[in-house]
């Protein structure tokens, strides 16, 4: 019954709508109307826009140092249009009403102006430019509707058009509202989150790992809070959702095993504190810095610019190497090899000066050289040095390290072998045959 009532009052609407057509096309009123809401707008974007935009340039040039105007005066650029129309639009309103001519039609464009105008400058506060336009486009449907006076009746039929599951009646009015309630929610939730977060990064007394738990913790918190309330607002009675929620709750564990398992791979390691934004670490050959540590993954950024996004799950399942868990103290071993004629003693105690002399290696701990053994073609040597600040990279103090110790060894007469080989080659001819062959040469 409900589906045929629906029908009979979507024809009876559409049907109202084209006898109020049909009435506004045989008056000669709306036709004057519509010409003058034609030459209103030609003036507002042809002889109007320029000067809007010239005086809008020149407060933009005075107030460029306040970011906020700036925001304002862009917001502005972008319905100057449609704002000087509706300028224009009023002052026609207003002749028309002193000389006594209808202005329905001129009252109505300038609401649903107004509207626009209103609606496309809220919704500038999102930043996502699709969704901005949708919910922009959205809104002014809403509103369109309710300034013609067909916002209840369609809000009626979509309402009558429902099914039932259980104890909760669905209807495509009652997913419109929780879909836009959710929307709205969320949006609130994050933006509050958000504005913790970097209320929380200003706080430079607090711990890093703490300081991401909480955000985290907090936006979890908010997310969750939004949904409960959303699905509340609309009048979804949220007891009756426990009869599918077991469930429901068994698929998602299953479907989305691994994105829990790493949120909470995510929250272990921000609580036992192995791990937080800024440690340097190497895990599976990824060695860098750890740039964000998120719900699902954490971004590690290499020395060569390389951003990687390692699953959460990986940090606590798999080995790890946390080069500034303590502390920041990195140590180095540089080998290096020194010629058999030269003095190993010396050659040590120039490599210790050496690394003195580069500004990242540490005094204490101080640098040690070491005789490591004898080799093919050298005596090998092994340098090593400590450094507090391994984000700034290993192989450029590496490289620093071994120029000095270049130097000292030029100047010191300390030799820089290279391979040698020694080839002994045997003659499978005799004596004799030898003799005969030198015979044969000499004469």
């Amino acid at each position: 019954m409900e589906k045929v009532a629906s029908q009979s009052d979507l024809l009876s609407l559409l049907m109202q709508f084209i006898e109020q057509a049909k009435v506004l096309f045989i008056d000669p009123a709306f036709w004057i109307q519509f010409l003058i809401i034609g030459v209103v707008f030609a003036i507002s974007r042809w002889l109007l826009r320029p000067v809007l935009l010239r005086g809008l340039k020149g407060l933009s040039k005075r107030t460029a140092r306040v970011t906020s105007f700036v925001r304002v005066w862009e917001a502005l650029e972008d319905t100057i249009t449609p704002l000087g129309w509706l300028m224009l639009q009023w002052v026609a309103i207003k002749l028309s009403s002193h000389f006594k001519y209808d202005s329905v039609v001129l009252i109505t464009v300038a609401s649903l102006l107004t509207a626009w105008l209103l609606i496309r400058l809220a919704s500038m506060l999102v930043s996502n430019l699709a969704l901005q336009r949708f919910i922009a486009w959205a809104a002014w449907t809403v509103a369109a509707l309710n300034i013609f006076g067909w916002l209840t009746p369609v809000m009626s039929i979509l309402d009558s058009w429902a099914f039932t599951i259980g104890t909760v009646r669905i209807s495509p009015l009652t997913a419109i509202k929780v879909a836009f309630s959710l929307w709205f929610a969320l949006w609130l939730a994050t933006g509050a989150s958000s504005l913790i977060e970097r209320k929380m990064n200003k706080w430079p007394s607090s711990n890093a790992a703490t300081r991401v738990l909480f955000t985290k913790l907090t936006r979890i918190l908010f997310i969750s809070a939004a949904i409960l309330l959303a699905l509340s607002s609309v009048g979804i009675d949220l007891t009756a959702l426990a009869v599918f929620s077991g469930a429901l709750g068994v698929g998602l564990g299953f479907g989305l095993q691994k994105i829990f398992s790493n949120l909470v791979s995510g929250v272990i390691l921000l609580m036992d504190r192995s791990l937080k934004p800024g440690d340097v670490i190497a895990v599976n050959n990824t060695f860098g810095w750890i740039n964000y540590l998120g719900a699902r993954y954490a971004s590690i950024i290499t020395r060569d610019g390389t951003e990687h996004l390692i699953p959460n799950e990986e940090f606590i399942t798999q080995r790890v190497e946390n080069w500034s868990y303590s502390n920041d103290l990195v140590r180095l071993k540089i080998p290096i090899g020194i010629s058999y004629h030269s003095d190993p003693r010396k050659a040590i105690a120039l490599c210790v000066e050496a690394a003195g002399k580069v500004v990242r290696v540490k005094d204490d701990p101080e640098p040690k050289c070491q005789m490591m053994g004898f080799g093919d073609s050298s005596v090998n040597l092994e340098l090593r040095i400590w450094i507090s600040d391994p984000p700034n990279g290993r192989a450029n103090v590496c490289s620093e390290v071994l120029l000095e110790v270049w130097d000292k060894f030029h100047q010191n007469g300390i030799e820089i072998p290279f391979p040698q080989r020694d080839l002994h080659v045997k003659s499978v001819l005799g004596e004799k045959d030898l003799a005969n062959i030198q015979q044969a040469f000499s004469s």
